[in-house]
Parts: C-alpha cells; sequence; structure tokens
C-alpha cells in the first residue's frame, strides 16, 4: 500500500538492480528460443520476444498496472483505475520501503517475460501481427487479472483463499504452461510434428539465453523480497540450489531413458528448476530448494513428452517445463514451507494440509482461467487477423529479406555438398542452384545420412 515512509536507499538500489536482471530477461529468452528452432525461423522467435518488451511496456504504463495493482474493484478480481498512466503517482509514493514507481516498473518486467514465454508453444508457425494482437489482448485480459489476483494485496488468492507464491508461480509460470497449451491447440501442430523430427540449429545460442535467463532469475526471485534483508539472502541461495538439483534430476532421467545426456536437457533442467523454486524460494530451507528441483527435473523431463500422446505441438516445451515446474512448486509450497516467511508450515513441517489445499484450489483456479481465457483470444486472433502461418514459414528468403545468418557463403555451402557426394564440385554458373535447391539439397543429404546410420 502506499504510505508517507521514506523509501529505503539500500532496498531501492537492490530493486532498481533486479528490474534491470528481469527486464534482461527477455532477450535472454530470445536467444533460447531462437536457438532451439530452424534456421529460417530464429529471426522470428527473437521478434517476438522483443515485440512483448515494447507493447507490453506500454499497457503496463497505460492501465496494466493500476487494473493489476490499483485498489480492488471488487471482489478481489481486479483493480481500478486510479493509478492509469501512473498520473495519481509521483517519485515520492513508497510502497513496502520503495518508491512505487520503481515497484511497477519491477512488476512490468514479470508481464513482459510470461507472454514472452507463451510465444515458444506457437514457435515456427504464428504470424507475426496475429502475436502481436494476441500480446496486448492477452496482457489485459489474462495476466492482469491473475497477477491481482496472486500479488496485490487484496486479490483473492493471496487475501481470501491465503494461498502462498513468493515469486510469481501462478501468475507467471503457470499461466504461461496453460495459456501455451491453448494457444498451441488453436494454432494446431506443425505438418511434420513428430518426435524428434527437428533438432536445435544452434546450441551455443540457447546457452547464451539460458546464462542470461539464469542471471535474471536472482533478480526475478530475490527481488521479489523487495529488501535486502530478511528473505532475499536464502530466496538467492534457493534459486542457485534448485537449478543445480534439476540438472542432475533430468539428466538421470535422460540416461535411463535414452542412454545418453544431452545439452539441451541439461539447459531445459536448469530452467525447469527455476521455474519450480520461484513460488517457493522464500518459503522453504535450502534443503527444501534441493528437493524441488530434483523433483522439478524428475517430472518435467518425462512431462515435454506428453504432447506426444496428446498429439498437441507445444513446439518449445512452455507447458512441459514451465506449466508441469509451475505445478511442482506451487504444491510444493504446501508440503515444505517453514514459516520462516509467512507464518505458515506445509504438510511436512506440521502444518497438516490447510496450507496444501489452498495451494492446489490456486493451480485449479489460475489453471483454469488461463487456459479458457487464453483459448478464446486465441480463436478471436485466429478468425480475424489470422494466427496461424499458411507454410509454418517454409520458404527460403529472397536476397533482399532480413536473413539471420549471411547467404555469402553459398560457394562453400556447394563444395560442402560436392564434397559429401563424392563428385568434384560444379563451377558456379548463371544456372548454378538457388537458395531453395540448395537447403533442399542439404536436407536431403542430411536424411540420408540418418537412414545409412
Amino acid at each position: 500500500m502506499l504510505t508517507a515512509a521514506t523509501a529505503d536507499t539500500g532496498n531501492t538500489a537492490w530493486l532498481m538492480a533486479s528490474t534491470a536482471m528481469v527486464l534482461l530477461m527477455t532477450p535472454g529468452l530470445a536467444f533460447f528460443y531462437g536457438g532451439m528452432v530452424r534456421t529460417q525461423h530464429v529471426l522470428v522467435m527473437l521478434k517476438m520476444s522483443f515485440a512483448c518488451l515494447s507493447l507490453v511496456t506500454l499497457i503496463w504504463l497505460a492501465v496494466g498496472y493500476s487494473l493489476a495493482f490499483g485498489p480492488d474493484a471488487g471482489g478481489g478480481l481486479i483493480g481500478n483505475l486510479d493509478y492509469a498512466f501512473l498520473r495519481t503517482l509521483n517519485a515520492d509514493d513508497v510502497r513496502n520501503t520503495v518508491p512505487t514507481l520503481l515497484f511497477s516498473c519491477f512488476q512490468m518486467s514479470f508481464a513482459i517475460i510470461t507472454v514472452a514465454l507463451v510465444s515458444g508453444s506457437i514457435a515456427d508457425r504464428a504470424t507475426m501481427r496475429g502475436w502481436l494482437v494476441f500480446v496486448v489482448a492477452w496482457t489485459l485480459l489474462v495476466y492482469v487479472p491473475l497477477a491481482h489476483w496472486v500479488f496485490a494485496d487484496d486479490g483473492w488468492v493471496h487475501a481470501d483463499l491465503g494461498a502462498l507464491d513468493f515469486a510469481g508461480g501462478l501468475p507467471v509460470e503457470l499461466n504461461a504452461g496453460a495459456a501455451g497449451l491453448a494457444v498451441a491447440i488453436v494454432v494446431r501442430k506443425r505438418k511434420d510434428f513428430a518426435r524428434g523430427s527437428v533438432r536445435p540449429h544452434n546450441l551455443p545460442l540457447v546457452i547464451i539465453g539460458l546464462a542470461l535467463l539464469w542471471f535474471g532469475w536472482f533478480g526475478f526471485n530475490a527481488g521479489s523480497a523487495l529488501q535486502v534483508e530478511g528473505g532475499a539472502p536464502t530466496t538467492f541461495l534457493n534459486t542457485q540450489l534448485a537449478a543445480c538439483a534439476a540438472m542432475i534430476g533430468w539428466p538421470l532421467v535422460d540416461k535411463w531413458r535414452l542412454g545418453r545426456v544431452e545439452m539441451l536437457g541439461v539447459a531445459s533442467a536448469a530452467v525447469a528448476g527455476m521455474v519450480a523454486i520461484t513460488p517457493a524460494c522464500g518459503e522453504v530451507s535450502p534443503l527444501g530448494a534441493v528437493a524441488i528441483g530434483f523433483v522439478a527435473g524428475v517430472v518435467c523431463a518425462f512431462a515435454v513428452n506428453l504432447k506426444y500422446r496428446i498429439d498437441v505441438d507445444d513446439t518449445l516445451d512452455v507447458v512441459g517445463v514451465h506449466g508441469w515446474g509451475g505445478i511442482v512448486g506451487v504444491v510444493s509450497v504446501g508440503l515444505l514451507a517453514t514459516s520462516a516467511m509467512s507464518g505458515k508450515k506445509g504438510l511436512f513441517y506440521g502444518g497438516g494440509f490447510d496450507l496444501l489445499w489452498r495451494q492446489v484450489v490456486a493451480i485449479l483456479a489460475c489453471g483454469t482461467f488461463s487456459f479458457v481465457v487464453t483459448w478464446l483470444i486465441a480463436q478471436a486472433v485466429h478468425r480475424t487477423v489470422g494466427f496461424r502461418a499458411a507454410d509454418d514459414y517454409a520458404h527460403v528468403p529472397g536476397r533482399d529479406e532480413e536473413v539471420a545468418y549471411d547467404d555469402a557463403t553459398l560457394d562453400e555451402i556447394r563444395e560442402r555438398l560436392a564434397a559429401a557426394r563424392g563428385a568434384e564440385p560444379a563451377p558456379v554458373t548463371a544456372g548454378a542452384p538457388t537458395d531453395a535447391e540448395l537447403l533442399r539439397d542439404i536436407a536431403d543429404l542430411v536424411a540420408q545420412r540418418e537412414v545409412d546410420k
């Protein structure tokens, strides 16, 4: 709530740093997703994330913050418009010892990364115009209400239900997973959707994205304490412990199931661990964080394959990692909360089932709301401006189009193709193969090698 107190300089400095760290997560996510898709789709993934940075910032300034954190308009469901365009706020307003304008900016960074996460479920096949319309509608109709439910002092999940969520397991992680499932159903699967049909085109780019996400997650979780003392150090440590524990759990599953451990699985494991600890980081002990991370790694390693069973093309495993990881984290609060932060204990610490059932109800309510409203938004976008790309972007960019990787080395590609086929490279002439023909040749060669193996 707004008070006349003076902002604490240490807390303010930490929250400013945390805000910058969380904002860096969206470019990190762009790299993470960009490296996982095919070469011709990497720029689209980058554009989708950076579009969120622009659009959500302006939406948040206009009405988003007010609807999420303004005085409740009734029933703990949504705030009012008292803070629209931040018009009643100034630099002297303080919320929990930090400037309210800074608090608004910190929460804005959460809104940006959440909608950007959803893009991974429809990678390779969504139109940019459809995505832009979706971002605006989804931020206002899904993220903002859920942020009010969970984060606002008078939101019904926080105030009436009494569920705990320290840093966003419900409005960020579970929300992104449920929304990703809904939008993937509407946009439909890729033409070549099948297990192992597409491999990441650039794993080093994925790891660069992971590094930025990992760095930003310390601001995401520890910054949510809004202060440098108290629970902030524990949330900082718990974030690291959960990520590392998940990087043991997931690879163990891959080794047992596939007979090998792949770097993509290791990277996804780290994200799964940090997803799961997000709602619990301030509520559990370091030992609890290790348990949560390990369990999340195991659960998410199995969950990412469920899309093949239900035949829903969640391209970059938003449901499997963020949806299921968020569920693990929120439920774990009901089991492992120590009362150090909130005063509430989980089942394993003598609190009985009181907190656990509240956590489960919060999951069902937030997940159902996100899925249903997202499905309606996606359907509206699909039937108006169009959401599904007609050809899954399966075209080769022309020479006047923007490309992620320069086409200047076509001669080298021809030489490598000829060498792989045991033939002398043909001279480049006016009738030389086009870019599209070369790419088809490369695809045929790769497919043949897989057959030979």
